[in-house]
């Protein structure tokens, strides 16, 4: 109803209630008063109503647009997507040409912000990694865990933090996974379910599809710095003391056989990337990697990585076959980036068989558990080696285990550095040059106040230092015993 015919019927009404004996005193006043009440009532009535264009309706709205816009692109694009002849900056610009005349036929009004944001997500959809990419441009996500298309995780600052982040489908999750493995020649499917990549700038994939994943394909990405950690850096974050880092590089030149250990996540690549950084730029290097995520500054290097077997089962190398091949290459040192099967027997006896200077990474608790870690990885190569052989195996090859905790702050830090000294009856003996003091305490954040110091015990493999002229301060081995834990 119009506001007129709203007026012309509220005088009716009002005549009419007049008629049915209001006072005429009171008639004009009272009529008036009615009439202005309901005028204002109609118009409020009639006014149209204004729907507030909230966040969650523009999403809905541009999500159903990008999704018919990429269902075109990706017609329009058919096999030149996957076409290796194009050169990345070529493809690029070809999608982007593409993208801007799709997106010109649906003839949606749309603002520049609007119109950026839906080009850069549908470009990163089809090239890139869909909406994981704003975390991979970000430096402060270091970690990026997709558990299902709808719930994806990332870690911050060593701290984890739910996003509302989603895929559109279980799709296409899977579409980016196929998009990443097939770039290094890898494959997934559900006659290989499982997979461990690796990006264009180094960063480790892992990615497992169903019938394993129970609730749909799961991702994990492990960003790779961009800029590789120093060891000042590390003395930065307090990862390191400047004395354990005076320690270690003398260790290095010495050519000591070391073992980085710790569990998964707390640094060991990044502390194998520091200590290869002490390796002198004359030797010649050998890395021996499942995939390829060392950064070493070093010109003279050969890098290997492992291949899994080929749709037929066949054509797998192994880290042992690449540590086998790699004593026939004349290296000065041998890098593994981590033993976890049989490759370890085959490591330690290069260590022993004059390829000094060896480093190594393992999964393990502490520096005793890295050394009982190592003889159940020698068992796996399947020779029957009695126990007191592997271990006099171990004691002989390394001389020194670094060990990293990852503690319930979210820091990452050296807690132990332990010399191996040898064999007593039929244990490995160890002897700790620093360990972390948890006595400090944390502050009001929750950081612990501590630092790694020294026992006081200085190591044996010192003497070899003075052989062959390596300085190290006095000051390094500390004369106060610590507190550990």
């Amino acid at each position: 109803m119009s506001l007129s015919k709203r007026f012309a019927k509220l005088r009716v009404d009002d005549a009419d209630a007049f008629d049915g004996g209001v006072p005429t005193e009171l008639a004009p006043t009272s009529t008036l008063s009615s009439i202005q009440q309901q005028v204002q009532a109609a118009e409020q009535a009639s006014a149209p109503i204004s729907l507030p264009v909230t966040a969650g309706n523009a999403s809905e709205a541009l999500s159903a647009l990008k999704e018919r816009v990429s269902h075109a692109l990706y017609e329009r694009l058919g096999s030149r997507i996957t076409d290796s002849s194009m050169e990345e900056s070529e493809l690029h610009q070809f999608v982007k040409d593409e993208l801007k005349t799709v997106v010109d036929e649906e003839q949606v009004p749309l603002s520049t912000g609007e119109r950026q944001r839906l080009t850069r997500e549908i470009i990163d959809d089809v090239l890139g990694h869909g909406p994981l990419q704003r975390y991979l441009d970000d430096p402060s996500v270091t970690e990026i865990m997709v558990n299902r298309a709808d719930q994806i995780y990332v870690e911050r600052h060593g701290q984890l933090f739910m996003t509302d982040t989603k895929f559109s489908n279980e799709e296409a999750l899977r579409k980016v996974i196929e998009r990443i493995v097939t770039r290094i020649g890898r494959r997934i499917d559900e006659s290989s379910p499982l997979v461990d990549a690796r990006l264009s700038d180094g960063s480790r994939v892992n990615a497992i599809i169903p019938p394993l994943a129970v609730n749909g394909a799961s991702l994990t990405i492990r960003k790779f710095a961009r800029e590789a950690l120093t060891v000042e850096k590390l003395i930065g974050f307090g990862s390191l003391s400047p004395e354990m880092a005076e320690l270690l590089r003398a260790c290095v030149l010495a050519k000591m056989n070391i073992i980085v250990s710790g569990g998964t996540g707390t640094g060991k690549t990044t502390m194998l990337n520091v200590l290869s950084s002490f390796i002198p730029a004359s030797d010649r290097i050998v890395t021996i990697e499942d995939a390829v995520e060392l950064q070493l500054q070093q010109d003279h290097v050969v890098r290997l990585e492992s291949r899994p077997a080929n749709i037929e089962g066949k054509g797998e190398v192994s880290i042992r076959d690449l540590v086998r091949n790699s004593l026939r290459m004349r290296p000065d040192r041998i890098v593994v980036g981590e033993v976890r099967g049989g490759e370890s027997l085959d490591m330690l006896q290069a260590m022993n068989t004059g390829h000094d200077g060896s480093i190594s990474t393992v999964h393990a608790n502490s520096p005793r558990d890295a050394v009982a870690r190592l003889e159940t990885l020698v068992l796996m190569a399947g020779m029957d080696l009695p126990l007191r052989a592997i271990r006099e195996q171990i004691a002989s090859a390394v001389n020194l285990i670094v060990h990293i905790s990852r503690l319930r702050d979210g820091s990452r830090r050296v807690t132990h550095v332990t010399e191996v000294q040898g064999m007593e009856g039929d244990i490995v003996t160890l002897q700790d040059a620093f360990v972390f003091d948890y006595s400090a305490g944390v502050d009001a954040n929750g950081r612990f106040l501590g630092k790694p110091i020294p026992t006081g015990v200085r190591p044996r493999f010192t003497d070899r230092f003075v052989e062959l002229g390596i300085q190290v301060s006095p000051a390094v081995f500390g004369a106060q015993p610590a507190r550990s834990r």
